[in-house]
């Protein structure tokens, strides 16, 4: 009986462990099923995670992809079109469209004996300028430096300004040797009119009348670039600098490498937008610097400030908010004055300087309309320069004709 009941006992807890043990292996499975769950969830997520992180840099990628085309499209359009402009004047220099004469490096380095030193005249902003005769005649030879980046293209739009235009008050291109990069110019013996203006090489002072006869010869030439067809070209690097003296005295723009054409948008307006300001800092127009978009007002500005610098033989820097300011307190304006003329006439004096600070306004619109309003006034200058002049020169004084140099006029 015992030995049953004990057989009962074992076989009743074989069974529980067995259930027990397929309880267990039950729980097991049902545990590695939702352990496998919880992989597949979590792989799952991970590539839902990793699908959205790609989703998210692809759109960071064209989205980036998207900026850096239009900032290309913005930026390198400035870049394309001066490619294209400078194939043109390539093809136009190659098909003989464009007239100039033109010279071989043979001629250039035998007239500039190799370049020398002692033939250097200047330094513009692309390169060397020399002294020396081509054809029994003196020129000015500008060299086109080889690290000079965008010095190609204002050298080949140079050639095709210069070679279509003749003016009395336009610098006189002669020829090119366009291989080489150099320009050849009628030789002007006065230098520039920064030179004059800050005597440099111990120049004599210019002389009121002359300063007068100079600021309608420069708005005569610029007026005639802006009344181009079949558009209008606007300057962009109008000062002191690029303004050359013939033996005479009589005033002629260069350095047209910067100047644009700009296309009429609307009557008597004319604008184009351009993507980055050029020019020289002091002179570049305020709205021009600030919206990008260039009008043949922007040269106005230039003119202004150089008119200022024409009668106070001062720096660019802050000489409009200077004299407006002298203008203000009424005698000052006087001591604004360049010392080196001891006899400004100060009503048309004062006239010039009022006219200037109106070309140096900061607003486009506020500035004075180069035929109708501007040249009248140097035009009335003019003629009271030239009429003291011939007054000196017919009661005797030495080189004081309205041809001859200033240096005996007071």
């Amino acid at each position: 009986m015992d030995l049953y009941s004990t057989a009962c006992r074992e076989a009743l807890t074989a069974k529980q462990q067995a259930m027990e043990l397929h309880k267990y292996k039950n729980e097991e499975e049902q545990r590695l099923v939702e352990a496998r769950q919880a992989e597949e969830a979590a792989m799952s997520a991970v590539e839902a995670e990793r699908a959205k992180c790609k989703a998210s840099i692809e759109a960071a990628e064209a989205a980036q992809k998207y900026v850096e085309t239009r900032k290309l499209s913005t930026l390198d359009g400035e870049t394309l079109r001066e490619t294209m402009e400078l194939k043109k004047m390539l093809e136009a220099l190659s098909d003989g469209k464009i007239q100039y004469r033109k010279y071989t490096i043979e001629e250039i380095e035998e007239a500039t004996d190799n370049f020398s030193p002692s033939r250097k005249i200047g330094e513009g902003g692309y390169g060397p300028v020399y002294k020396c005769y081509l054809d029994h005649t003196p020129v000015a030879v500008k060299v086109l430096r080889p690290d000079a980046a965008q010095g190609r293209l204002q050298f080949m739009q140079e050639i095709e300004v210069l070679s279509c235009i003749r003016h009395p008050n336009m610098v006189l291109l002669l020829g090119a040797c366009p291989e080489f990069g150099i320009l050849v110019y009628e030789y002007m013996s006065n230098g520039s009119l920064d030179d004059c203006l800050f005597r440099k090489g111990k120049m004599p002072a210019l002389s009121w009348p002359i300063r007068f006869r100079i600021a309608a010869d420069i708005a005569v030439g610029l007026l005639f670039l802006h009344q181009t067809k079949p558009e209008p070209i606007v300057h962009r690097d109008l000062k002191p600098a690029n303004i050359l003296l013939d033996h005479n005295f009589v005033s002629k723009i260069g350095d047209v490498g910067l100047a644009r054409l700009v296309p009429a948008v609307a009557e008597n307006v004319t604008q184009v937008r351009v993507t980055s300001a050029a020019g020289t800092f002091c002179y570049i127009d305020p709205e021009y610097q600030q919206t990008g978009v260039l009008g043949v007002k922007s040269d106005i500005y230039s003119l202004g400030i150089l008119l200022l610098q024409l009668i106070t033989a001062k720096q660019p820097m802050g000489l409009a908010h200077y004299v407006e300011q002298a203008i203000e307190q009424g005698t000052l304006f006087t001591e604004m004055l360049d010392p080196a003329v001891p006899d400004w006439p100060a009503e048309e004096t004062m006239e010039l300087a009022k006219l200037a600070l109106r070309c140096a306004e900061l607003r486009r619109k506020d500035r004075p309309d180069l035929s109708k309003e501007i040249l009248p006034l140097l035009a009335k200058l003019r003629d009271m320069a030239d009429e003291k002049m011939a007054n000196l020169h017919f009661a005797g004084s030495p080189g004081a004709s309205p041809k001859y140099s200033q240096h005996s006029i007071s």
